[in-house]
């Protein structure tokens, strides 16, 4: 059973929202500071966090950055008004995703749900069959493990960030629009904020460096561009 951590210090949001989570059979749990969420992150298996930007102690910007030294677990934003600003700079800092306050429980729950399964359990040493690996020059993307080397070093990479090389190395050459890239990644019609794509797309080229492997084409949308390896 997935185990979510909620960390808002609105103390009338946590007990609804774990009621709620119950019936999708997620466990959530809260802390109202994010110290607190730290010591939890850093003490129990949580397979998603979810932040609100409005938080004592420090920010939920900061805390997101905070996480991501240590954990690559996907993370929610909560964005006080649907402020733009508020969701870029959380995608850009490493969050997976946003919702803007106030929401409807339903919605973060589908949320939750469309990055725990992006977010795949670890491979135990097994092989994995051909087509859960894809091998360029350079460039190996392990579905099963989600792995990913690049000249032979394993790189972190968020739950979005994996999710979109995964997508783009589906077929390589082939170009994907920005909209397209929104849905398919979160699993049902988002909202048209493009920008979104571009800040993950952004993130991953300074990962994937010194490859320059996603292109972009203008007016187009991006495609991966690079040679298949040898298996």
């Amino acid at each position: 059973m997935p185990r979510i951590l909620l960390i808002d210090d609105d103390e009338h949001l946590a007990a609804p929202l774990a009621t709620y989570f119950a019936r999708f059979d997620c466990v959530l749990d809260s802390a109202t500071r994010p110290s607190e969420g730290l010591a939890r992150l850093r003490t129990v298996d949580y397979d998603a966090a979810i932040l609100d930007v409005m938080l004592p102690e420090m920010d939920g910007f900061a805390l997101c950055r905070e996480i991501r030294k240590e954990s690559d677990i996907p993370i929610v934003m909560l964005t006080a008004r649907g402020d733009v600003m508020d969701r870029v700079v959380g995608l850009e800092i490493g969050a997976d995703d946003y919702l803007p306050k106030p929401f409807e429980p339903r919605e973060l729950v589908a949320r939750v749900q469309t990055i725990l399964r992006r977010q795949r359990t670890r491979g135990t040493g097994t092989p994995v069959p051909p087509a859960q690996r894809h091998d360029f020059d350079g460039l190996v993307i392990d579905l099963d493990r989600r792995d990913v080397l690049r000249q032979g070093e394993r790189i972190e990479l968020t739950s979005t960030e994996f999710a979109l090389l995964a997508l783009l190395a589906s077929e390589p050459g082939k170009v994907f629009n920005r909209d397209d890239i929104l849905n398919r990644l979160r699993g049902h019609e988002a909202d048209l904020y493009t920008r979104a794509v571009d800040i993950v797309v952004s993130r991953l080229r300074k990962k994937l460096e010194p490859l320059d492997c996603i292109k972009t084409l203008r007016n187009a949308g991006y495609t991966l561009a690079v040679g298949k390896g040898v298996a």
